[in-house]
């Protein structure tokens, strides 16, 4: 299902819905959330949490006009899986503004060092930050967004239980984990 303006709540029923969903949604973004290491966090992206994400920026922001809510659509859009990826939101948290700074320049490229690698086959590096660029030559941002597209083999693979590791093979950041069961199914979703 994709999003279109007719799909999202009226500002009004949003108001009400939310308070009801906003636990779903955190258990749920829970289980697609993947910590690596000390100071990464991917959080990956579907419909329901896009949906979510878009609805909430129309209540803060008090969008109503159908030019605005297609703004936010364009916006965000772009992050729901199209069935053959995963598309993840990579937080770097440094909750000290000096190491992070410190830090951040420490990691230039590492959002092209990410991969995903399916037992059996090639790692899966990272198409990173594709709406613009998000750092300089000087310093890495704190947010990248990625997307990891996966061959025709790799996505039966994962549906059929494969053991799949996220990682992170930068220099100054080397980190791998073998994803969680439930994590992974609810990632096996996205390939449907």
């Amino acid at each position: 299902m994709s999003i279109t303006a007719d799909s999202l709540q009226s500002l009004e029923a949003w108001s009400k819905a939310r308070k009801t969903l906003r636990p779903e949604l955190i258990a749920h973004r829970r289980r697609r959330s993947v910590p690596l290491g000390e100071h990464m966090n991917l959080q990956f992206e579907d419909e329901r949490t896009i949906r979510y994400q878009i609805q909430e920026m129309l209540r803060i922001e008090k969008i109503f006009e159908e030019e605005g809510i297609q703004a936010e659509i364009d916006a965000y859009a772009p992050l729901v899986p199209d069935g053959t990826n995963w598309k993840a939101t990579m937080l770097l948290e440094y909750p000290d503004p000096h190491e992070r700074k410190r830090e951040l320049a420490r990691l230039v490229g590492v959002e092209d060092r990410m991969f995903v690698e399916v037992e059996g086959h090639a790692r899966v590096y990272a198409i990173a930050d594709e709406d613009l660029e998000r750092e300089t030559p000087e310093k890495t941002s704190s947010v990248h967004f990625l997307r990891f597209e996966f061959s025709a083999a790799q996505r039966e693979a994962i549906l059929a239980g494969a053991a799949v590791r996220l990682g992170c093979d930068h220099t100054n950041y080397p980190a791998h984990l073998s994803l969680p069961a439930e994590t992974l199914a609810s990632l096996a979703g996205d390939l449907r």
